[in-house]
Parts: structure tokens; sequence; C-alpha cells
């Protein structure tokens, strides 16, 4: 397929960056660093904003339902998780790196704790955001964890809205990581970040990453892109079918723009 089926980038500028339309989808043209200094910038002029961390999964799933497509257009920052985002920038000409949930948790708790911006821990497994803050401040003795809040596996409409905000605010946080499976992350960011004074990122797997409770790729097979094979690997029954019908769907979706 010609990649100009797949991409349209445009002139103007995704809150605060320009932007790559992937079958019409905003991905921002950024890479690891760049995103965890726009992050760490906020942090400075704190007011309620929302990162999404965007895969092929949550690529397909703003194209097939017009209210995720609406929270990618409302967000801050749309950062290309998945190495296909990225190569196809690159083809286009673009400085566009992975920006992934794992790798930007990492290098903006490290960051954060001689920057003095607080982190918090949302959603996740039971006792995990407990677990990340006691990790996070064994590395960095500086860091300051404002907190977590465990949420139960249910539907958006089912939590309290109003007590997340509240303890969040209360909680003075800078940044909070909301561990939740897109795309009802997304859907609760774009919910309650801008009722805060927080940057909330989506980040999905990276709490089980960070607790150990599941193993990551090998780095080389990061480096090179191979991620999604080395998940496939690990849940080939469930996984192969749903990469395969990913990329036929995004194929569909281009060629018809």
């Amino acid at each position: 397929m010609a990649i100009d089926r797949l991409k349209d980038l445009t002139d103007g500028r995704h809150q605060a960056g320009a932007t790559l339309r992937i079958a019409g989808v905003p991905v921002s043209v950024v890479d690891l660093e760049g995103a965890v200094e726009r992050i760490l910038g906020w942090a400075r002029h704190p007011r309620g904003r929302y990162v999404c961390v965007r895969d092929l999964h949550g690529l397909v799933l703003a194209l097939e339902d017009r209210q995720m497509m609406r929270i990618h257009e409302e967000a801050d920052m749309v950062t290309p998780d998945g190495m296909p985002l990225v190569w196809l920038g690159r083809a286009c000409g673009l400085q566009m790196g992975r920006a992934c949930g794992a790798d930007l948790m990492a290098r903006v708790v490290a960051r954060s704790a001689d920057a003095g911006v607080s982190q918090f821990f949302l959603g996740g497994r039971p006792g995990v955001g407990v677990r990340l803050g006691e990790k996070f401040t064994a590395m960095y003795p500086h860091l300051q964890i404002a907190g977590s809040h465990e949420l139960p596996f249910a539907p958006i409409e089912d939590y309290d809205l109003e007590a997340i905000v509240e303890h969040v605010n209360a909680s003075g946080a800078g940044v909070v990581w909301v561990g939740l499976s897109t795309p009802r992350q997304e859907l609760l960011m774009h919910r309650i970040a801008r009722r805060t004074r927080a940057t909330f990122i989506g980040v999905g797997a990276a709490f089980d990453f960070h607790s150990g409770d599941v193993k990551r790729a090998p780095r080389w097979m990061q480096r090179v892109g191979l991620e999604w094979v080395y998940r496939v690997l690990q849940d080939p029954e469930r996984l192969g079918p749903r990469y395969v019908l990913l990329i036929v769907k995004l194929i569909r979706y281009s060629w018809r723009r």
C-alpha cells in the first residue's frame, strides 16, 4: 500500500506539536525524550492535561469509534507506542521515535525525582500502585509519591468520578499514571483530567512491567520493533488472531480514505 494512503501530514498543531495523521488518527511527531521534556515542562504550569500512548490496537479503536477519535483529537499529546507508527513517520521524513508506556514511565519518573514532580498511580491490579511507589522510591529516594488509587475492573460509568477527582486534587499530584486497558483508560482521562491540575498518562500494561508481574520482551527485541512478536509468542491463541485482524482493519480503513 502506498504511504500516502496511510498518512496525511497536517500543517496544524496537535496542542503542543505537529502531528502525523495515520488513516485520520492524530499521532504526535515526537520521540521519547521529546515527550518526557514536554510532560515535565507542563508540570511548571500545572493544569489538567492527558496523554494517549498509541499502539495499533488503539489506533483501530479510534477509527471505529467516534468518541475514541474525539478523545485523540482533544489529547494534549498522542505518543507513538508501536514501531510501525514510528517507521511510517520516518518514511514521511519526520523525526519520530518510539515512546511506549513502559519507557515513558521509566524516564518521567527518573527525571521527576530531581524536578520535584510528584507521581500518582491510578488503577492497575490490587496493590500494584503501592508496590510501584515503593519500587520507584527505592530507586530514587528523592522522588515524591503523591499516592495511589485502585479501581475495579468495571465500566467507566460504574466509577465514582467525583471521588477520583477529589483524591487526585487532594494529593497535589503532578503526573497521574493510569493503568487501565484501552479504551477504559482513555475514556477515564477524557472525563476527569481537565478537572485537575495534573497530567494524566494512560500506560496500560506498564504497571505490570514495572511491578514485575509481567515479563517484558528482551531489550534487543524492543530496539528492533519486535516486542509485539514476544507478546504473541506468550499468548499465541489470543494475540495471534488479534494482531492479524488489526492489520487487516488498518489496511481497510486506510484504503477507504
